[in-house]
């Protein structure tokens, strides 16, 4: 009995862990930070006071490799004339890196930092396996993310090879 008891608490150990955070690869490749950013939208309100401009509507904003999409993105520039600080996308985002697509609540694109920062009902999909959590820190440098908040992961299995 304090043998399965044993056993029972040595596995719950690492799921604990894993709970509480993770770190997975995203895009399978680095971000070129300093590429032009191209966005779209079907409305542009530009604030000249705050230096700030308002994409609404079907916003798809392109960088390298790296795809976003939502409703509503917020644009900060900088203090430099024409330098993009980071963007604020909200109301439903998708962003796509190569094979790996997450989709959250709201993103925050800190371009000087390489940082992207999903929110809210976070899932990320890689294939057939699935990961969700309530925030993903995605590191465009290095194309890793850190996962938090009650993560749950679905790792599909690959079917047995036949022995001969």
């Amino acid at each position: 009995m304090l043998r399965n008891l044993t056993l029972v608490l040595a596995l719950m150990a690492p799921c604990s862990v894993l709970a509480q955070g993770a770190q997975v690869a995203f895009g399978g490749m680095t971000q070129d930070t300093s590429a032009p950013v191209e966005v779209t939208a079907d409305q542009l309100a530009v604030n000249q006071a705050d230096g700030t401009a308002l994409y609404t509507g079907n916003v798809i904003i392109g960088q390298g490799a790296m795809r976003l999409a939502a409703p509503r993105v917020l644009v900060v520039y900088g203090e430099a004339a024409g330098r993009i600080e980071r963007l604020e996308a909200t109301g439903g985002v998708t962003l796509v890196n190569g094979d790996d697509a997450a989709e959250a609540e709201r993103a925050d694109y800190n371009i000087d930092a390489g940082t992207v920062v999903m929110t809210g009902n976070v899932l990320l999909t890689q294939g057939d396996n699935a990961l969700t959590a309530e925030t993903m820190t995605v590191n465009l440098d290095d194309g890793t993310a850190q996962m938090s908040g009650r993560v749950k992961t679905v790792l599909q299995q690959q079917p047995k090879a036949a022995n001969p």
